[in-house]
């Protein structure tokens, strides 16, 4: 058994879209602690299936991770669309991670990149800006 299978067993017990957690109760429910890198640096939470060992515990059990607050040391795991993996891999990413829809393009970034970045109402992603751009369009 590894260090983080009892995360995995948590949250595959659990049939939420969303689990708040702080990363204390993180610790509680793998009964150790979790390393400093946990602590320093918000890649540590990333969704990538080769960063670490956790991070293959929630992808196995169906949930990534969101809203990850570094100063509150507190995240999300929200429930994937898919689950649960099949046959102990972690689910598979989509061809696309932006699927054609109705909405425009900055709704579809703001999914796809909910929780990593935020962007405030108003600012249009695509307006170019500094000197760089300007010399371009010349």
């Amino acid at each position: 058994m590894t260090k983080y299978e009892p995360l995995e067993a948590f949250l595959t017990g659990k049939r939420w879209q969303e689990i708040p957690m702080a990363f204390e109760d993180i610790e509680q429910v793998i009964g150790a602690s979790l390393p400093p890198a946990a602590f320093k640096h918000r890649a540590w939470w990333s969704n990538n299936p080769s960063n670490s060992v956790i991070t293959y515990s929630w992808l196995k059990a169906g949930y990534k991770t969101e809203r990850v607050d570094m100063a509150s040391r507190k995240l999300v795991f929200r429930r994937t669309a898919s689950g649960p993996s099949e046959g102990g891999a972690p689910p598979r990413p989509t061809d696309d991670p932006l699927p054609p829809t109705s909405d425009g393009v900055i709704a579809r970034l703001r999914r796809a990149l909910g929780g990593t970045v935020r962007v405030a109402e108003g600012v249009d992603l695509t307006d170019p800006v500094g000197e760089e751009w300007d010399a371009e369009v010349r």
